[in-house]
């Protein structure tokens, strides 16, 4: 068995030799205009930057280029992927095949990660991007466990899995939160509503609070709880499911270089002695918990869902 790449998304610069020498192997960084629901923004300076710190450290930066692209962006892609390919980034994370297409053309050494949100969830639909060019297949969060396992099984690509944050329910290219204000009479500047960390849609009959945002790609709503599975990593560590994510978008730095030595705890512990993680792994929850937002509570998000045909 080979060890899982643990992959985290930092909201600044400053945080990739801490989050680094805490035991991440690899970061996704990039702007909005180019990249979906990222924890921070790097401008073309930022991004070079990471990347010489990343290396410098050894480790890996992916750029996320995962937007739906309608056609006035299409022309930008060829620069920006060149811009990658020149800042000597890992890999570029997709999911409009306007990427893909443009990557072949300006940059066909470039490594690229399918990533749609929602779409992968069978080791075929995986294969038949890896048959296109993707290296890796990000599996949607909507499957389970033993889905995960099946599809690591049969897959000729490297597959991506989220461990630990929120993740989005809901995504609307429309202005949701400007059309509200403006039909309130209110003028709210996008910059202003941008990762807002204290708006919320309350459901009351279910008693959730889902945290909303809106930015250059629409509006987004995300879970009202954190997916986390620091005790339940054994299946696909056995498995070999190449690399763990954790998401870091609405947290703060601290918050993220706790996780991340804590998930390097766990994946660390179980190659040296699996009984010696299965006896820690209570204690790695409950260390998690202690650093949780009151407002955030910890689930398993699908993982041990029942799936129905």
């Amino acid at each position: 068995m080979k060890k899982p790449e643990l992959l985290v998304t930092p909201l600044t610069v400053d945080d990739i030799v801490p989050l680094a020498e805490a035991g991440a192997d690899a970061f996704v960084v990039g702007e909005q205009r180019y990249g979906l629901r990222l924890a921070g923004e790097f401008n073309r300076k930022d991004v070079e930057k990471a990347i010489d710190l990343a290396h410098s450290k050894g480790k890996k930066v992916y750029i996320a280029m995962n937007a739906v692209f309608h056609n006035e962006k299409i022309e930008e892609l060829g620069d920006y992927i060149q811009f990658a390919a020149a800042a000597k980034a890992d890999a570029i994370i997709f999911g409009d095949p306007a990427v893909l297409m443009t990557a072949k053309e300006v940059a066909p050494e470039m490594k690229l990660h399918w990533s749609t949100e929602t779409t992968g969830t069978n080791w075929y639909t995986c294969n038949y991007w890896g048959r296109k060019g993707a290296k890796r297949s990000v599996l949607a969060r909507e499957i389970n466990m033993d889905t995960i396992v099946e599809i690591k099984e049969n897959a000729d690509v490297e597959i991506e899995v989220q461990v630990h944050g929120m993740s989005c329910m809901f995504q609307s290219k429309r202005t949701l939160l400007g059309n509200y204000y403006e039909y309130q009479g209110k003028v709210m500047e996008i910059e202003n509503r941008k990762m807002e960390k204290n708006m919320f849609l309350h459901d009351k009959e279910r008693a959730n609070k889902y945290p909303i945002f809106e930015d250059e790609n629409g509006t987004h709503i995300m879970s009202p709880n954190d997916i986390c599975i620091i005790d339940e990593l054994q299946d696909m560590l056995e498995a070999g499911v190449d690399s763990f994510k954790i998401d870091g978008i609405l947290k703060s730095p601290e918050y993220i270089l706790e996780v991340t030595k804590l998930y390097r705890d766990a994946i660390d512990l179980f190659f040296e002695d699996p009984d010696a993680y299965d006896d820690k792994k209570d204690e790695l929850l409950e260390a998690i918990e202690e650093i949780q937002p009151a407002n955030r509570s910890l689930d398993t998000g699908f993982y041990f869902k029942e799936t129905v045909y």
